[in-house]
């Protein structure tokens, strides 16, 4: 295959990447095409008989690095936007970056690692610290809605170990929503199929009646959440689900502060 037909597939996300990372739309393509220049100089920087998109990241951090650029966050970003790049320029640089391969472009773990060119456990440091330093500057409340007691302990755990609080675990559909009329948690996790035969998906949707939060669904039955009235944009994370993954969608969700709403609302200017 040509390689300006393996990269090709890649550019759109390297400029959203190389955006996130410099805070400036403009001075993201300026690396994004350092790159390009450097490929072409050098067509071997890139081996396209293995993972082309690792190679491409990889160099552009390369340049990243070697050709600093004084730049400032673009003042046109959307308020969200601003807000969020802003806490991406409060984190250390190599958390940073972590954090953008897994959360913003999908990386695996394993990929990070290659990316960054360190050991797996290295990696995995990396994005525990991100997480840590994103919760300082996003803490938030949750609700967990979980009927498993093993299970809801797990995530109180890990939520905590990120410096979030757990407000509080409910395990039906009617403690949940009993738990909104007293709380106002900033994130909600929740599992489909609750002890007493009740739906987890149902009562987020009741929820979100009269509120707009974050919602990850972490559950076993991932088929009931793809056929049933799902809220969007929202989370699933199917069991056995591994902390590592929790934890990364959790900063995901709220850094992108990607707050869910039922599908049947019918929105304020209709």
């Amino acid at each position: 295959m040509p390689i300006s037909q393996a990269i090709s597939p890649h550019l759109p996300y390297m400029r959203r990447f190389a955006r996130a990372l410099t805070g400036n739309q403009r001075i993201g393509d300026v690396y994004v095409q350092a790159t390009l220049e450097s490929i072409v100089s050098d067509p071997t920087r890139i081996d396209t008989s293995g993972d082309v998109r690792i190679s491409l990241y990889r160099l552009l951090l390369e340049v990243w690095r070697s050709v600093p650029i004084n730049a400032q966050v673009d003042p046109a970003l959307p308020a969200v936007e601003l807000g969020a790049q802003r806490s991406l320029d409060a984190m250390t640089p190599r958390s940073r970056i972590a954090f953008l391969l897994r959360s913003l472009e999908g990386f695996s773990t394993s990929e990070v690692a290659q990316t960054l060119d360190c050991s797996l456990g290295e990696a995995q440091a990396l994005l525990d610290a991100a997480g840590r330093e994103l919760a300082d500057q996003i803490k938030t409340d949750v609700l967990i809605i979980e009927d498993e007691p093993l299970i809801a302990l797990d995530l109180q755990s890990l939520v905590e170990d990120l410096g979030h609080r757990v407000v509080d675990i409910a395990r039906t559909h009617r403690e949940a929503v009993a738990s909104i009329q007293k709380l106002r948690p900033g994130l909600i996790l929740a599992d489909i199929q609750l002890a007493d035969g009740s739906s987890g998906l149902e009562a987020v949707n009741e929820i979100l009646g009269t509120l707009e939060v974050p919602v990850i669904f972490i559950t076993a039955y991932p088929e009931r959440f793809l056929t049933g009235s799902r809220p969007e944009p929202a989370f699933l994370i199917t069991k056995p689900f591994l902390t590592d993954t929790v934890k990364a969608v959790i900063s995901q969700a709220l850094f992108f502060q990607r707050r869910a709403q039922r599908t049947d609302k019918v929105p304020l200017s209709a």
